[in-house]
């Protein structure tokens, strides 16, 4: 257990919680309500005491709405049979990793560098071995297969992929699908962010490229459901029965109400276009935010097509992030996530998430650029 790390943007934010006057640009939480008709939805299934256990895979009215909302967002052919819902996304990932290794018989995961800083603790947990593939700088972060390939050995088991991503923002391209199904190895894809993609196909899937893959997903970040904790996997049909055995060891069943909830949010058309005003928002709040970084002069390392994160270079005022990151919430009274917490490849670069108001992306930014000229200032003073 010594190997799994913190989460370092959690220790931020208890940090900034503590103090008042704060700016937070750290956490990637949607600051919209969850819509009224998801609310509704789990009151009446309280109310009516649907509050027991459900079938291990989830309800099956739940899994059918998830195939059908793929299918008719992402043009695929899903049947319900191959949906599993779980208890979030996290214990989702938990249980693709495990049976890709059980079943591959191999227990090396692909994961890249930067990427999620949960990724490697999930994979550590379950005495799996982390390899890590590069995304750099001087791409935009952006995918390499050439990369991947030198990663690959005779242990690989999966490649753990993250569109749109987080921390980067940046979005798969459908060459990169094209070329990542082609190496013949099983993808786990974190879908996660999907729909929240401002520019070109809105939604995509490696389910459009492969069946060698897994997906996941949930409704905490395009549905604004974070504390319903409900995720789901899509797997191919070898992997059913040993996913149900977890299902049932694990967690016996997802929350029944946050299922009943989630069949609101997939089929309730008025939801829909709640959340396709979200996804406007969000750009808005996007192009706004990369103005204000350019206009002080600040460099945006990555072209953030989706998600809500712009990753911004300070490798010009510091060689870590974390302390840097501890200094900004002190001296500029505004929260910020530490590359580092993503990956070595993002030292020297901090992630900020505009999912807040238009006046606290202004006012954080503001506070962020004050504080670098005046860093600046000092040690060109210093240096005389």
């Amino acid at each position: 257990m010594a190997e799994i790390k913190s989460f370092k943007v959690m220790d931020i934010l208890e940090k900034a919680n503590e103090m008042e006057d704060i700016i937070h640009l750290e956490i990637g939480e949607p600051d919209f309500d969850t819509p009224i008709e998801i609310k509704n939805e789990g009151i009446r299934a309280i109310k009516e005491e649907k509050i027991g256990y459900t079938h291990s895979m989830g309800k099956k009215e739940l899994r059918e709405a998830i195939a059908m909302y793929y299918n008719k967002k992402y043009g695929t052919n899903l049947k319900y049979k191959n949906v599993v819902v779980s208890a979030g996304t996290s214990p989702a990932l938990l249980l693709a990793v495990y049976t890709a290794m059980e079943f591959s018989g191999k227990n090396e995961i692909l994961v890249s560098n930067p990427g999620y800083a949960c990724y490697p603790n999930f994979i550590k947990f379950l005495n799996g071995k982390v390899s890590y593939y590069e995304l750099s700088s001087e791409d935009g972060f952006s995918i390499n297969i050439e990369k991947i390939k030198e990663k690959i050995t005779d242990r690989t088991a999966a490649i753990l992929i993250n569109s749109p991503g987080n921390p980067t923002g940046v979005v798969l391209k459908k060459k990169d699908y094209m070329e990542l199904a082609e190496l013949g190895i099983t993808i786990i894809s974190d879908e996660i962010y999907q729909g929240l993609v401002y520019e070109g196909k809105q939604y995509d899937t490696i389910l459009n490229y492969t069946v060698n893959a897994i997906a996941l997903n949930g409704f905490s970040k395009l549905f604004a459901m974070t504390g319903w904790r409900l995720g789901y996997l899509i797997i191919p049909d070898r992997y059913i029965m040993l996913t149900q055995k977890l299902e049932q060891n694990l967690f016996i069943s997802a929350n029944t109400i946050s299922q009943y909830a989630a069949i609101e949010a997939l089929t309730n058309e008025n939801v829909d276009k709640q959340i396709n005003n979200m996804v406007k928002e969000y750009n808005k709040r996007r192009l706004f935010a990369l103005a204000e970084i350019k206009k002080w002069g600040l460099k945006v390392a990555a072209n953030p097509l989706g998600a809500y994160y712009i990753i911004i270079d300070v490798r010009e005022y510091t060689n870590n992030s974390l302390i840097f990151a501890y200094k900004t919430l002190e001296k500029a009274r505004v929260a910020v996530t530490p590359g580092i917490d993503f990956g070595t490849n993002l030292e020297g670069f901090i992630r900020i998430s505009y999912a807040v108001s238009i006046e606290n992306l202004e006012e954080g930014i503001k506070r962020l650029g004050e504080y670098l000229q005046n860093e600046k200032k000092i040690g060109k003073e210093t240096r005389r």
